[in-house]
């Protein structure tokens, strides 16, 4: 009696957690290419996403790798069905290629999902030039 006991208990557990399903992000894009950007021009990406789970996502947290790129987000819970935004704004100072992550920390399944900012940021002589 005890063992089958055990076993309905453990058999409604694993059906109750297969059925639960937490907030899901799903992103348009995960990665912008800004292509050939003037440097010291700031550009800024909006990644929009939608809440495909059945429970509200809240963001708590964007992290970026460092002081170049500033994160903007939705601060209320999106609720299922609806859209949020992360905006990320990247200081093109240097000149190079750049490959900048954003990572996006929230109370979904998997916790955290990373968005990437890329391309190459071009001396303004090099820029004016391209675009005659």
């Amino acid at each position: 009696m005890k063992v089958f006991f055990s076993a309905l208990v453990l058999l409604i557990g694993l059906t109750t957690v297969s059925f639960a399903q937490k907030g899901v992000l799903k992103f348009k894009e995960e990665t912008h290419k800004f292509g050939k950007v003037p440097q010291g021009t700031p550009v800024t990406q909006e990644f929009v996403f939608t809440n495909t789970g059945s429970d509200p996502v809240v963001i708590s947290n964007v992290t970026v790798s460092c002081g170049c790129t500033t994160p903007v987000w939705s601060k209320d819970p999106v609720l299922p069905g609806k859209t949020g935004t992360i905006k990320a704004t990247f200081n093109a100072a240097a000149a190079g290629p750049f490959n900048k992550p954003v990572t996006v920390f929230s109370n979904t399944e998997g916790g955290s999902i990373t968005l990437y900012l890329n391309g190459e940021v071009v001396p303004k002589t090099a820029a004016a030039k391209s675009s005659k």
